[in-house]
């Protein structure tokens, strides 16, 4: 347990930049992986709520540590960097005044008293004793390395204890390995779906449904009042938010939740944002013919990094669509707000707010842009708030210095 009540503080260094576009609209501690948010995660493991230390223009989404009323000490956790059981540890030990470093210098935790900033925070860890990390423990660094670790998190989560309700499978499923293997949650619906947990376990959450026909390989989680559609074909080490809706098939693809790709059509090796919808016969490749690493849009080199990996598909900012028979090359990275369209391969930048495909782009007008999000906020019962499109607008003005029109 912490040494304290106060909430943990969770804030954002340098690097949020490199998460980019899924941190354009959240912070880092909210990215879903696994079952859960980085947040989720560590505050089922300290038993603590959580406040903010965030960029400006993201303070009205979030409870802050300039709104807490708590004093210090704080406890500070980096918002990039998940609990192992090492690290838990190696924080619950952490004393006023001290910090834990990496090799390399980067700051994962540090207690101490109030700071109104990153900055101010920066300093005062640097003053601190400083304990060297003792652990090995997952930090993403890029979009990424969400996918890649997002089947072990499954699994972590589950030992965390994320999956807690167990229903009975119904008898017109089809099961391959262990019926423990399989958690179903309150209100969840699975008939004559076929599951495999032979690699891994299944978790299908409270109201979800998976349709008939439904194909399922562990590990896999389905997340609150999601829908998997007829004859999909899932397979492991992928995430489904609350109330998306798929179809089709998909491989090690994490969609953060709200968004929909309802019918045929192939995403691997991806990550896709909230209030995002995928055309129908939409295609993404994950593997370049050559079969070399694939590299990808950086917006701190802004410019093309390679991401050490063979296999990277599309990564897709919130609220961004695609209309049918959509696209993408290898590694594919989609900004926030973008409405792409038309025959061809766009190129594999396209900056937040854009409107088109292969033949061109133009800006999508933020006026244009709050309507459709409003839209498909409204059939969620989810309103798109003055505070949400103060967020957009600021992401509108951010994002002009890549868009070419």
């Amino acid at each position: 347990m912490s040494q304290t009540s106060n909430p943990i503080v969770f804030f954002e260094d340098d690097s949020h930049i490199d998460l980019l576009p899924l941190t354009h609209t959240r912070a880092a501690c909210d990215i879903l992986i696994g079952m859960s948010s980085i947040r989720d995660k560590w505050e089922q493991h300290l038993s603590l709520s959580s406040v903010l230390l965030c960029r400006e223009y993201l303070r009205p989404l979030y409870k802050t540590l300039q709104q807490s009323t708590a004093k210090g000490p704080h406890l500070y956790l980096n918002a990039r960097f998940l609990p192992s059981v090492d690290l838990l540890r190696q924080v619950q030990e952490l004393q006023e005044e001290e910090a834990i470093v990496s090799e390399d210098g980067l700051l994962l935790a540090y207690r101490g008293g109030t700071c109104s900033d990153w900055l101010m925070l920066k300093e005062r860890a640097a003053k601190a004793t400083q304990k060297p990390l003792q652990a090995t423990t997952p930090c993403i660094s890029h979009p990424w390395d969400v996918f890649q670790i997002n089947g072990q998190e499954i699994l972590n989560d589950i030992q965390r204890g994320f999956a807690t309700q167990k229903q009975e499978l119904s008898i017109s499923n089809t099961l391959i390995g262990s019926p423990d293997q399989v958690f179903i949650g309150t209100g969840a619906r699975c008939e004559a779906a076929i599951l495999n947990v032979e690699k891994g376990p299944i978790v299908i959450d409270r109201n979800a449904t998976i349709m008939e026909g439904a194909m399922l390989r562990g590990p896999l989680y389905i997340g609150p009042n999601s829908v998997v559609k007829m004859g999909a074909k899932l397979y492991g080490n992928t995430s489904l938010g609350k109330h998306c809706k798929v179809g089709g098939e998909l491989s090690n693809v994490v969609f953060q939740g709200y968004s929909n790709k309802g019918h045929d059509g192939y995403l691997g090796n991806a990550l896709i944002g909230e209030w995002c919808n995928i055309g129908a016969d939409t295609n993404a490749s994950n593997l370049k013919n050559n079969y070399l690493d694939v590299k990808a849009w950086s917006y701190r080199k802004q410019g093309f990094i390679n991401t050490n990996t063979q296999f990277c598909g599309l990564i897709m900012g919130d609220h961004s669509k695609c209309g049918i028979n959509t696209m993408f090359n290898t590694g594919t990275v989609v900004g926030v707000s973008c409405n792409i369209f038309g025959g061809g391969f766009p190129r594999t930048f396209i900056p937040s707010f854009s409107w088109g495909g292969a033949a061109g782009f133009k800006t999508y007008r933020l006026e244009k842009a709050f309507e459709t999000a409003e839209a498909m906020m409204k059939r969620r019962t989810v309103e798109l708030n003055p505070q949400d499109k103060k967020m957009l607008e600021y992401v509108f003005n951010f994002s002009a210095q890549f868009r070419r029109d």
